[in-house]
This record gives structure tokens, sequence and C-alpha cells, in this order.
């Protein structure tokens, strides 16, 4: 990360891949914010599970005050429809 930026990682336990592509693809059209999926963590596959561990919203020099309210909205929205997620990480690069 370079300066002025910072990044969330965030889980909504036991969503499907296609939701959290959509939410990523959905968070990538906001204004100096960028999004990618990560691996769950465990090995073995399960239909109960997620394969995904959660996402990454990167927040670059362009992302202001209105497109982190956007990214609130929109996670907001989401959350209301899947249920809750929870921040795993935040890093703010200086």
């Amino acid at each position: 990360m370079s300066q002025n930026q910072s990044k969330d990682e965030i889980e909504f336990p036991g969503l499907p891949l296609a939701v959290y592509r959509e939410i990523a693809a959905h968070l990538q059209q906001v204004d100096g914010v960028e999004t990618g999926l990560y691996p769950a963590a465990y090995q073995q596959f399960d239909y109960s599970h997620s394969q995904i561990g959660g996402l990454w919203i990167q927040y670059n020099q362009h992302a202001n005050l209105v497109s982190r309210q956007r990214v609130a909205q929109i996670l907001a929205y989401y959350q209301n429809r899947y249920g809750a997620f929870r921040k795993l990480n935040s890093v703010i690069a200086q």
C-alpha cells in the first residue's frame, strides 16, 4: 500500500462465493476503492461452509468521505440481506 491508503478485511460467515463476487463487483464501482477475495482457511471442502474466507477493501488516495459512506451503504445492504459481517482487520498506511 502506498501513502494515504487503508485496507479493511471483512467476512460474512457462510456467504457463498457468488455473493462475495457480487459484493466485490458492487464495491469496485465506488471511486477510489479496490476489492478482492481471499480463500477460506480450512482445506477440506464442505457444502455448509463458504469457499471464501473474506473480502478485502482497499481505499486509495482518490477515496474520499463520500466513497467511504457509499461503501458503508453497500455493506449495510448486504448485511440486511445476508446477516451481520465482521471486520477482521484494518490497516492504515501513512
